[in-house]
This record gives structure tokens, C-alpha cells and sequence, in this order.
């Protein structure tokens, strides 16, 4: 699709930095807001309605953080191909909403290293879902917008207002962001581990 109206978005950032503006720009156009631990904890101080990922997926956070997003229910309504019938039909079949906009930053991965953590604690650092999440939305930018970095949130915002929906260009310039941060932050993390004993 050319044009890509918002009406669903899935908001879980490690930085927080105009995320109140944004959220509260993303209401004010009555966009449904879903997300999780500390991300739906800041929404809801500000006042903001927010629908946790659990009652999305019927499921609970686990494993300390470490699954809360991998579920068919969110990662379906992400990867959907809205221009492809059988895609939407199969998302009613299941019963999942899909989404519209994915904004995720990574856990602070570099700042971890500065505190030279034993191996065990660094590994908890690293970003499992997040990755997951803006690798799918990235994918999918025919149907999706991907926002990886707060930098991006006032242009985000102009093309919001386009009564078209949000440009094909954008969600493409979007997807190329990502995949370029998602890669220097596994190679960050692949340096790591290739210079520590375990």
C-alpha cells in the first residue's frame, strides 16, 4: 500500500526520550496503544490508556522479561501482508488485530559493557525481542512503520497527519534505519563475546 493509515501501535522503548509527546500525539488521534513492562508503566503515569501486551496474547510475561512479545498475536498482526487477502483472512480466522506502527529502541547494550558485568549479567543485556520486533516491522514496511530511534518521532508525527495515512517512502527509509541499527547492535554484541572467556 502507498499509503498507511495508523490505528494500532505497539510502543516498548528502553529510551524514553519524547516518548510522553509521542504517545500523547498517537492518542489525541484515537491510535490504540499496546505495550509492556516499564514502557506501559511510563504511559500510564502520564495519564495515557494503554493495553498491555498480556491481554493481547492471553499470556504472561515469563522467564524474568525474557519472552512478554513472542506470540503469534503480536508478531501476526505485524507481519501481515495487508495487501494480500489470505494473509487478512487468516488474521480474522485467529481472531488477531493487526498493527500499524512499531516503535522499539534496544536495551542500552554499550552502556552495559562500561560496567564490565561477568558474562552471565552481560547476557541478560542483550535484547532478544526488541530485535525481534523491528527485524518483523522492518520486513513488513509495505504494511508496517517502524520507528527505531526517537529522532524519528516529529517526522513520524508529519507524516501521522497525512489524512492518506504515512508515505511508502518513509516506511522504506524506516526499515532501511533498522536494519542498519539492528546489525551494528549485533555486531557490537558479537565482539563482545568473541573477547571474553566464558
Amino acid at each position: 500500500m502507498d499509503f498507511l493509515p495508523i490505528k494500532r501501535a505497539l510502543l516498548s522503548v528502553t529510551d524514553k526520550s519524547g516518548l510522553k509527546e509521542f504517545a500523547e500525539f498517537l492518542h489525541s488521534r484515537q491510535v490504540e496503544i499496546v505495550s509492556t513492562g516499564g514502557t506501559m508503566k511510563f504511559l500510564k503515569e502520564a495519564g495515557l490508556p494503554v493495553t498491555a501486551v498480556e491481554s493481547v496474547t492471553s499470556f504472561p510475561e515469563i522467564l524474568n522479561g525474557r519472552v512478554k512479545t513472542l506470540h503469534p498475536k503480536i508478531h501476526g498482526g505485524i507481519l501481515a501482508d495487508k495487501d494480500n487477502p489470505e494473509h487478512m483472512e487468516t488474521l480474522k480466522k485467529h481472531e488477531i488485530a493487526p498493527f500499524d506502527l512499531v516503535c522499539v529502541n534496544l536495551y542500552a547494550f554499550a552502556s552495559a559493557l562500561q560496567k564490565k558485568l561477568p558474562v552471565r549479567n552481560m547476557v541478560e543485556e542483550i535484547d532478544i525481542g526488541g530485535p525481534c520486533l523491528m527485524r518483523a516491522t522492518a520486513k513488513n514496511f509495505h504494511s508496517m512503520l517502524v520507528l527505531p530511534d526517537p529522532k524519528y518521532y516529529l517526522r513520524a508525527m508529519e507524516e501521522i497527519k497525512n489524512p492518506d495515512g504515512v508515505s511508502l517512502a518513509f516506511r522504506k527509509e524506516m526499515s532501511a534505519q533498522t536494519f542498519k541499527i539492528t546489525s551494528e547492535y549485533d555486531a557490537m554484541i558479537s565482539l563482545y563475546l568473541e573477547g571474553v572467556s566464558v
